[in-house]
């Protein structure tokens, strides 16, 4: 399910980015983007819409999360959620259209995950007043300045719980553990967020996409 864009330098503070076609989860990137205006996320300069190109703020120095001890970068990647989840309606399209084929998709893949993640999902009434970011992890959040931003979002609209998962499983090169994926939600629920649906939405995700063993180990014992 992973899509990779055009990425290049454009002078000292900008990046020129161009998306590809078949990238549906991204057709949204430069509205969201608009609607953030540089609280939380690299600010949108110009975009082509039809050329699916985007002129965004450069993040400097550019570091991502992956960087930062484990306790501050809970506490940065929370404050950095708060800031992007706000109301919105269309142009997003809603993730309640989309998780159920993502989940089929697994299915024919024989991810063994599947089952449970189909059952919680069936017991959520999810929804659909949130922007989400749809990717937020360690190496979407990069420093700049003296805060951070998030980068490549896939934004859609759902529920705050949804975008947690992705930090719980990152970042690359690491082993998922009971432990910390533990105080990573606590950092959550701190904002007030429901830790059940934070434990759902980790399990529906993985279902779709993780197939590391050690990491749907983790993940089944989350609920």
């Amino acid at each position: 399910m992973s899509n990779y864009s055009y990425v290049a330098p454009a002078g000292e503070k900008a990046v020129l980015k161009v998306g590809l076609r078949d990238d549906d989860e991204s057709l949204e990137e430069a509205d969201a983007l608009e609607l953030w205006d540089g609280d939380g996320a690299v600010r949108l300069l110009r975009h082509d819409r039809r050329k699916r190109a985007l002129l965004l703020e450069r993040a400097s120095p550019g570091s991502d999360l992956a960087r930062v001890p484990e306790k501050e970068a809970r506490v940065i990647a929370a404050d950095v959620a708060r800031r992007l989840w706000q109301p919105a309606s269309a142009p997003f399209r809603w993730i309640g259209d989309y998780v159920p084929r993502w989940l089929d998709e697994a299915d024919r893949k024989g991810r063994e995950l599947v089952p449970l993640g189909r059952s919680l999902y069936g017991a959520l009434e999810v929804g659909r007043a949130t922007l989400v970011h749809g990717d937020l992890h360690h190496h979407n959040l990069l420093a700049h300045g003296h805060r951070y931003v998030a980068i490549d979002p896939k934004p859609m609209l759902g529920e705050p719980e949804f975008d947690v998962a992705s930090f719980l499983w990152n970042p690359l090169g690491t082993a998922m553990r009971l432990d910390v994926t533990e105080a990573r939600i606590r950092a959550f629920t701190a904002l007030g967020l429901d830790e059940s649906r934070i434990r759902a939405w980790a399990v529906i995700r993985g279902a779709y996409l993780r197939d590391d063993a050690n990491e749907l180990q983790v993940l089944r014992a989350l609920v």
